[in-house]
């Protein structure tokens, strides 16, 4: 039933990943970011709403957002810091 969150989430992490590895995005592109948050958001969420939730799966997606909303934070506070 809700086994499309964790495809969608997923295929956005293999996303941003086919593309860093492709040379379309680099590591400080927010976009690339910002891909990581929203997958690792849905495979948390999705994680989270199985029967008996994967908690090792939860745990690193949730570290791997909050790496995400760092890694934007710091890109934006240096383009506001130049600009």
């Amino acid at each position: 039933m809700f086994d499309f969150i964790g495809w969608i989430g997923m295929i956005v992490l293999l996303l941003a990943y086919v593309l860093l590895s492709a040379g379309k995005l680099n590591s400080k592109s927010i976009i690339y970011h910002i891909l990581n948050i929203i997958g690792s958001i849905l495979i948390t969420i999705f994680s989270y709403l199985l029967p008996n939730p994967a908690w090792p799966t939860m745990m690193l997606n949730i570290i791997f957002s909050l790496v995400g909303i760092f890694s934007v934070y710091k890109i934006i506070y240096k383009k506001r810091k130049f600009h």
